[in-house]
C-alpha cells in the first residue's frame, strides 16, 4: 500500500488528480486543504510515501498571502519532514511566472528553493513542475484559467472580455498533468534533477480560442462537429461541454415528417460525413436511389426491415433482411440503387451514416426504382 498526500486536494488540479489516482490499486490518498490544520498536516506527513504539493495562493486579497501560502507553508512542511527524519518524495506544482518580477512569481520561487534545500539535506527526490496555464474540467471560472472563464460564460450566454485577440498564451491540458504525476506514483518517471516540464503544451491566440468555443456552442444548431483529430480542439471541446449547466445538457433535433415517418440529422462533419436516422411505418419503403461515389451504412435498431440493392449496370440484385433483434450494418456500395422497407408490424428505426454531408447543389443522389 502506497500512501499519497495531496495538498490542495479540493482545487482544480487536486480534484482531477484524485480522480486519476482512484484508478490505481493499493493506493491510499490523504487529502489536505485549507479546512485542515497544522496537526492534520503533521499526522499526514508521518504516513506519506509521496507528497503531491498543489496547495498555493494565486489570487489573494492581500499580497502578503502569496508569501504565507506559497513559501511559508512549503517551508513548514519540509522543516517537519527534516525534523522527523523522513525523506519523502515531493512533487510540487510551481508556475512559469517564477521568471517574472511579481509577488506571485517570487513567492513560488521561494517555495521551490525550500524544496531544493530539503532535498539536499535529506537526499529525497523532489520533482518541481513549472506549469503553463492549465485548462480542463472542474476549473474555477474567473480564477483558474481564461479558458475556464470563456467556457463558463459562453455556455451561459454571458459576455467575455478579450483585451488583445492576438495575445498568445501557452496552455497545458489537465489530463496531461495527471498522467505525468501518476507516472511518478507508479515509479515510472526517471529522476533527473529538480526541474521538469510537460512538453505537451499548446500556444494559442486568445481570439482563436474564443472563436472555437463560440463554434462549439453553435453545434446544437448546425450539428457540425469540428476536427477532433486536432488534440487541442478535442481537449477544448471536452472542457467546454463540462461547463454547460447540468440542466441544459439536452437539446432537440429538427425532424422532417411525412407519410413514411420522420427523418432527422444527428451530427455531421467534413471529416466524418453525416449521421442521421429515420423511422419507417409498417409497409412503407424509403430510398430507391443510387450514388456514384457516396457510400452509406444502414443500421436497423428496432423493427424488421428488408434492404434491397440492384447494380444499375448489371442488374445484379441482393437482399438483406435485418432487424433490431440482431443489430448489424449493411454497406451500400456506389452504383447500386437501394431501398429499405418495413416488413414487420412495428415501426422501424434506422441509423444511417453517409461519407459526406448532403449538398443540395451536388447531391450525388439519383432516383431509380430497385
Amino acid at each position: 500500500m502506497k500512501t499519497i498526500l495531496i495538498t490542495g486536494a479540493n482545487g482544480f488540479v487536486g480534484k482531477n488528480l484524485i480522480a486519476g489516482l482512484n484508478h490505481l490499486k493499493d493506493i491510499k490518498i490523504l487529502k489536505y486543504d485549507i479546512e485542515n490544520n497544522e496537526d492534520d498536516l503533521k499526522e499526514f506527513l508521518k504516513q506519506s510515501d509521496i507528497i503531491i504539493h498543489l496547495l498555493g495562493v494565486n489570487r489573494p486579497k492581500d499580497e502578503k498571502e502569496f508569501f504565507t501560502g506559497n513559501y511559508e507553508f512549503t517551508k513548514m512542511m519540509t522543516d517537519h519532514l527534516i525534523c522527523i527524519k523522513k525523506k519523502t518524495t515531493i512533487v510540487m506544482t510551481s508556475s512559469i511566472q517564477v521568471e517574472l518580477d511579481n509577488p506571485y512569481g517570487k513567492s513560488k520561487k521561494m517555495g521551490e528553493d525550500a524544496l531544493i534545500e530539503y532535498a539536499k539535506k535529506t537526499g529525497a527526490k523532489v520533482f518541481i513542475y513549472r506549469l503553463q496555464n492549465l485548462f480542463g474540467k472542474w476549473g474555477r471560472p474567473n480564477y483558474n484559467s481564461v479558458i475556464a472563464t470563456f467556457c463558463y460564460n459562453i455556455a451561459r450566454d454571458l459576455p467575455i472580455q478579450i483585451s488583445n485577440r492576438e495575445n498568445e498564451v501557452e496552455f497545458l491540458y489537465i489530463d496531461d498533468v495527471v498522467n505525468e504525476f501518476v507516472k511518478i506514483v507508479n515509479d515510472e518517471k526517471e529522476y533527473n534533477g529538480f526541474y521538469y516540464k510537460i512538453d505537451k503544451g499548446f500556444r494559442k491566440k486568445l481570439g482563436e480560442i474564443a472563436d472555437k468555443i463560440y463554434e462549439f456552442k453553435k453545434i446544437r444548431e448546425n450539428l457540425m462537429l469540428p476536427d477532433f483529430s486536432d488534440p487541442f480542439t478535442r481537449y477544448l471541446y471536452s472542457t467546454y461541454i463540462s461547463y454547460i449547466p447540468v440542466d441544459n445538457l439536452s437539446y432537440p433535433l429538427t425532424t422532417k415528417e411525412d407519410n413514411r415517418g420522420i427523418l432527422a440529422e444527428v451530427l455531421k462533419s467534413p471529416h466524418i460525413g453525416q449521421i442521421f436516422f429515420s423511422t419507417i411505418k409498417p409497409g412503407i419503403t424509403r430510398g430507391n436511389h443510387y450514388h456514384h461515389t457516396k457510400i452509406e451504412k444502414f443500421c436497423v435498431l428496432t423493427g424488421k426491415a428488408l434492404i434491397r440493392l440492384r447494380n444499375i449496370v448489371t442488374d445484379e440484385k441482393i437482399e438483406y433482411e435485418v432487424s433490431g433483434d440482431k443489430v448489424q450494418i449493411v454497406d451500400i456500395p456506389p452504383g447500386f440503387t437501394h431501398s429499405i422497407t418495413n416488413i414487420g408490424e412495428q415501426e422501424v428505426i434506422t441509423l444511417f451514416w453517409s461519407m459526406e454531408i448532403f449538398d443540395q447543389n451536388k447531391p450525388d443522389t439519383f432516383f431509380l426504382e430497385v
